[in-house]
């Protein structure tokens, strides 16, 4: 029977088999970088305020406590936007006259809130408790990074899953003591020893139960 395909078409058969699967892989690994990159995690992403609120000159310069204005944070799930009359307290007596905070003194006026857009902004399937991370001596910078550096307030870590469980496995890594908690600069000067020393204190529990679904999808 004669030869219908060309000697050739074996090598072109194989470099286009073994192509497909480098081609394949490549595409896996590039959808992987995109899915953890800021176009979709949106981190490092300073949205756009109503007012350029900056935590770098209030928390940083100021030292203003973060219980100041997220007055739930220790005993709620949910940490707790300031109302209007918390920036008041301080704006009735200075930058009065700020064209910059005009919206904060309209709301003030009208009893209208301050339609602030939200960084930190979990999936509704995902349950997440303020208090009990503050209660278990988990630092808000561990989350949320130097907010007291930052000129306007970004998402500074992904809020993937994967994010998650990386301390849930390893919870020790972030606990702190709890006059800590809110010290957005202080280091431990031997995590590791003193992690697992709270770990015991502060009873938190095993990595099994700590990456159980029910933990986070209730």
């Amino acid at each position: 029977m004669p030869q219908i395909f060309h000697r050739s078409f074996n090598t072109i058969s194989r470099v286009t088999i073994f192509g497909a699967v480098f081609i394949a892989a490549g595409l896996c690994w590039f959808a992987a970088v995109i899915y953890r990159s800021s176009y979709v995690t949106e981190s490092h992403i300073a949205l756009v305020q109503p007012v350029p609120f900056s935590h770098g000159h209030h928390a940083g310069q100021l030292g203003i406590d973060c219980r100041y204005c997220h007055t739930s944070v220790e005993t709620s799930a949910f940490a707790g936007i300031p109302p209007t009359k918390t920036c008041m307290n301080c704006h009735q007596q200075i930058w009065v006259g700020s064209s910059m905070l005009e919206p904060v003194r309209e709301s003030y006026r009208t009893g209208k809130s301050i339609p602030w857009q939200r960084v930190h902004n979990l999936p509704g399937f995902v349950y997440f408790d303020h208090s009990i991370h503050v209660t278990k001596g988990v630092g808000c910078a561990s989350c949320h990074g130097r907010v007291d550096e930052m000129a306007l307030t970004y998402q500074e870590n992904t809020l993937l899953m994967e994010w998650c469980l990386q301390c849930h496995r390893n919870p020790e890594k972030h606990l702190r003591p709890k006059s800590e908690v809110f010290n957005m600069a202080w280091k431990a000067d031997d995590q590791a020893a003193l992690g697992e020393k709270l770990g015991k204190v502060n009873h938190i529990r095993t990595p099994s139960e700590l990456t159980s679904c029910s933990t986070c999808h209730r």
